[in-house]
């Protein structure tokens, strides 16, 4: 059979994987980016956690995805149910480019900006939200889009302990030695990728043109 008549003849159950692969990342992100912009936004009010911070997130992304699967499952609650205990490790490994570029890009504001906007009166929390975070919009999104393409990957794994997903046929196609099943599985993750990138690449670059628009 032939990949395009494989994609025909399965096409609902691609279209389950899919669904089930955006769910795995989306929920992944969601959580990713609620944690990992007030982790950044505390460290460039709290430089003396970066090296905690930062050095655990970079533990984190050391340890292979199949091995904090199977170091979370004793967890409890998290343990319990297999699409759990997938979207925690693909948080997890989500934090760390969402950490590193809000606290870049925050601390790269220039002094003279936040000289002059406390001068104006604005209060440390004005000057964050209205000040920093639309300054260092740009760099978060880039590390937002980092993040979305490395665990729409990670999340293929997640087939492995019966969290569902589109590694459901690529773990299929390696067991059965059939080249058209891995590749339902993976054409459709690296669409997903690409489809993610470009869409957080646009927003990216319409962060980068608005400020440029408003100095002229």
């Amino acid at each position: 059979m032939s990949l395009p008549d494989f994609f025909i003849a399965h096409k609902r159950e691609v279209l389950t994987l899919t669904g089930e692969h955006l769910w795995l990342v989306g929920v992944s992100m969601l959580l990713a980016v609620g944690i990992g912009v007030p982790l950044g936004i505390l460290l460039s009010r709290r430089p003396a956690l970066k090296s905690l911070i930062l050095g655990a997130n970079n533990i984190m992304q050391t340890i292979p995805s199949l091995a904090l699967f199977g170091l979370l499952l004793p967890v409890p609650w998290i343990g319990a149910r297999a699409d759990r205990l997938a979207i925690l490790a693909l948080t997890l490994y989500a934090l760390l480019p969402v950490v590193r570029n809000t606290y870049t890009g925050i601390a790269g504001v220039d002094a003279p900006v936040r000289e002059a906007a406390v001068a104006m009166g604005l209060t440390r929390r004005q000057l964050l939200w209205q000040v920093e975070l639309p300054l260092a919009s740009n760099v978060i999104v880039a590390g937002i889009r980092t993040a979305t393409v490395i665990t729409v990957g990670v999340a293929t794994i997640a087939a492995a302990i019966g969290a569902g997903g589109l590694g459901e046929f690529i773990f299929r196609g390696l067991a059965m030695v059939d080249n058209n099943v891995i590749l339902a599985g993976a054409i459709p993750a690296a669409l997903m990728a690409l489809c993610s990138d470009f869409a957080l690449g646009a927003i990216q670059r319409s962060l980068v043109r608005r400020p440029m628009r408003t100095r002229h």
